[in-house]
């Protein structure tokens, strides 16, 4: 407990130093004065993403936008994506004048519309956004919106079939959670001298918490948090059984989930649908041979239909961008049929949805074509991950403060939930 709780301080130290190098980095940027197009009438748009390099989306999405628009060059302003939420926020405080900002969660976009960090761009929304624009509801902020999201993904199941066949087990086409947790446990084994677990639950709170919510109705505003229960016991109980790796192991080892899974050192991997454009690039590359396959997230006993949790992904424009009309371009662009057939050809699933996109999703090479895995992309319900309000930033801190002490064992689970509620109530709704 020592040692987790050394490396919880440790942890907060370096987000520190890292979002005063940003400040620093702000402060010398809105020191500019406004910046004027090219004398040829170029522009060059800036905007924040992370870990360019391994989100191919983003190149995708800009190179289809800079063909539909010669005149607009885009410059990425990239960041890691562990310091992404900590850098943006210290970066618009700062006054920084990136053009576009990408909304990695409605948790952080509720914190930058509050602030009035970002501009109103409800001029862009049409009538057909609102049904046919997956997420759109997410970033509607009395009656406002400061995003448009081009990117709509939910959790599923991703599985090694190798593991599966070696086992001599199949896939059902729907899983309990304690069918799930009986099927972990059973494929643990030795694969070359090296251990593979029967799953693995990466560090998020949303791999409990959000479930939870979404398949229970919970509200995780309200400060009642008793349904996080029964998912907080099937985690620890994989992870004291050696099932999947332990918390304070994946949190001090900074463990990846890519590469838990395409290095064949976990059989199953309850993850969102942006994965899929991770392994399609790695298996075009050649750098990962693993046999993979999709399936619904497993349910609550009794539930019928499949239940999960979504989020969306989103551009806003900075309230101080150099480019204000440029920006708002790309932004409409990338929420699109150009985005949407963009980000579509890389594994990407786009916020616009049509059949068609859906068919030449599916028609991508090296995504499986089996039964399941189409079904496991037509979830009955997708619940959004955090509920967007004033207090989402807020309770969002204490949620996952306490989510670690739970999983790290400083706190059992009763005790943590407890505390949730008790805190969430006096440091926030009250």
């Amino acid at each position: 407990m020592i040692a987790s709780t050394r490396a919880g301080r440790v942890r907060r130290f370096a987000r520190f130093a890292g979002a005063a190098v940003a400040l620093t980095l702000a402060l010398t940027a809105c020191g500019r004065g406004p910046e004027e197009p090219a004398s040829d009438g170029a522009v060059t748009l800036t905007v924040a993403v992370w870990n360019l390099a391994k989100t191919p989306e983003f190149t995708a999405l800009f190179d289809a936008f800079q063909r539909a628009n010669p005149g607009i060059t885009i410059k990425p302003v990239d960041i890691l994506a562990d310091d992404y939420p900590d850098k943006v926020t210290t970066m618009l405080a700062g006054g920084d004048r990136t053009d576009v900002i990408t909304m990695k969660n409605v948790t952080d976009y509720s914190r930058y519309s509050n602030r009035g960090q970002l501009l109103d761009i409800t001029d862009l929304v049409t009538p057909t956004d609102t049904s046919k624009l997956a997420g759109l509801p997410a970033f509607n902020v009395k009656d406002k919106y400061y995003a448009l999201p081009y990117r709509q993904d939910f959790w599923l199941l991703y599985y090694n079939k190798k593991y599966f066949e070696k086992a001599g087990v199949a896939m059902p086409e729907q899983l309990t959670w304690d069918e799930y947790a009986k099927l972990a446990r059973s494929l643990v084994h030795d694969e070359g001298g090296k251990k593979v677990y029967g799953t693995y639950h990466h560090t998020w709170r949303s791999v409990v918490q959000a479930i939870a919510a979404a398949q229970t109705g919970g509200d995780q505003l309200g400060g009642d948090y008793s349904f996080f229960k029964d998912q907080y016991e099937m985690a620890l109980g994989l992870q004291k059984d050696g099932a999947t790796v332990d918390f304070g192991t994946a949190t001090s080892q900074k463990s990846d989930y890519r590469t838990m899974f395409e290095s064949g050192a976990t059989a199953m991997l309850p993850m969102g649908t942006w994965y899929i454009s991770g392994i399609l690039e790695q298996k075009q590359k050649g750098a990962t041979d693993v046999d993979w396959a999709l399936a619904p997230m497993p349910q609550r006993p009794g539930a019928t239909g499949v239940t999960t949790f979504g989020s969306p992904t989103a551009f806003a424009v900075n309230k101080r961008a150099v480019h204000a009309d440029a920006a708002k371009k790309f932004v409409r662009f990338a929420a699109g049929q150009g985005g949407a057939e963009a980000i579509s050809k890389v594994g990407v699933v786009p916020a616009l949805q049509s059949p068609e996109i859906t068919k030449a999703y599916f028609s991508l090479k090296g995504m499986p074509a089996d039964e399941l895995s189409q079904k496991a992309f037509q979830p009955d319900k997708v619940v959004l991950e955090m509920p967007v309000s004033e207090h989402t930033s807020d309770v969002d801190t204490i949620l996952n403060e306490e989510h670690e002490l739970i999983m790290v064992g400083d706190k059992s689970i009763d005790e943590g939930i407890r505390s949730m509620g008790d805190r969430v109530k006096s440091e926030v709704l009250n």
